[in-house]
């Protein structure tokens, strides 16, 4: 998914850290979600359990296929996946300079917990609660 962070690397100054996860290792441990058109990778999503919610730690949609309802889908998911879990809310970060995915995560239903600086990098942290 490197492609879908590319465009983030003139905004933020530096290479967004899922650009450099270990996705064969997210995979193995179950973590790691995609999404495919055409038996190709058109989407990934990447959750965490915790007690008291799930977290997203990445998102991503291939930008050639950018505003087809992909990235709506992986949260809807998402959403799925934690009230199957039985976990009430859902979390996740965003960098401070992303302003389209803070206005997009606030359309979706998510709220800002906080801002703050980690690792260097301005952090704003979102949650959403899911209705029972």
């Amino acid at each position: 998914m490197e492609r879908a962070y590319a465009p983030w690397l003139p905004v933020t100054g530096a290479r967004p850290l899922p650009m450099d996860d270990d996705y064969a290792a997210r995979c193995e441990a179950g973590q790691a979600f995609v999404l495919l058109r055409d038996e190709a990778l058109a989407g990934l999503i990447v959750l965490l359990d915790f007690p008291d919610h799930l977290w997203i730690d990445n998102i991503a949609v291939e930008p050639a296929l950018k505003g087809q309802g992909l990235g709506r889908m992986l949260m809807d998911f998402a959403e799925a996946e934690a009230r199957r879990r039985g976990l009430p809310e859902l979390r996740l970060l965003t960098n401070a300079l992303m302003a389209a995915n803070i206005a997009m995560y606030r359309r979706l239903g998510f709220a800002e917990t906080a801002r703050v600086t980690e690792k260097g990098r301005a952090r704003v942290y979102m949650a959403k609660p899911l209705s029972a």
